[in-house]
C-alpha cells in the first residue's frame, strides 16, 4: 500500500490542528520561519492563527510530501515522519507550503513559506 493514506493524512492533520489548539506547538528554526515571515507579511506571534487556518482548509489532497514520508534529520524530530502540503491560505490570501512534524503530543512547523518555483 501507497503511504500515506487519505486516511493517515487525515488523521495527521488532525492531530496537528490539536497540538496548536492545546498551545504544543514547537517551531523547528525559528530564525528561518521569521524570515519567511517577513516575506509573507506577517508576524510570528500569529503563527497559531496561521496554522489554524491552514489546517481547517487543508486536505490530504494537498499533500505534496513523499511517498513514503521522509524522515526528519534534524535533532529535535530526528526520524519523524515529516508531511508537506501546499494550499491556499485564507489568512495570508496566498498559496503557502507547510510542513511539520508530530512527536508525541507536539507539533513541530518545519516550513512555512511561499512555494518555491520549480
Amino acid at each position: 500500500m501507497k503511504r500515506p493514506s487519505h486516511r493517515e493524512l487525515d488523521g495527521k492533520i488532525r492531530k496537528a490542528r490539536e497540538a496548536v489548539q492545546r498551545s504544543q506547538l514547537l517551531i523547528l528554526e525559528p530564525a528561518v520561519l521569521a524570515s519567511d515571515a517577513l516575506e509573507l507579511g506577517f508576524d510570528i506571534q500569529d503563527i497559531p492563527e496561521i496554522l489554524l487556518d491552514l489546517l481547517d482548509s487543508v486536505s490530504p489532497r494537498e499533500y505534496i510530501g513523499q511517498h513514503p514520508p521522509e524522515r526528519s534529520y534534524k535533532d529535535q524530530i530526528i526520524d519523524c515522519e515529516l508531511f508537506a502540503f501546499q494550499c491556499f491560505s485564507r489568512y495570508l490570501g496566498c498559496n503557502v507550503y507547510l510542513k511539520f512534524a508530530l512527536k508525541g503530543e507536539h507539533l513541530w512547523v518545519v516550513s512555512l513559506h511561499e512555494p518555491k518555483k520549480r
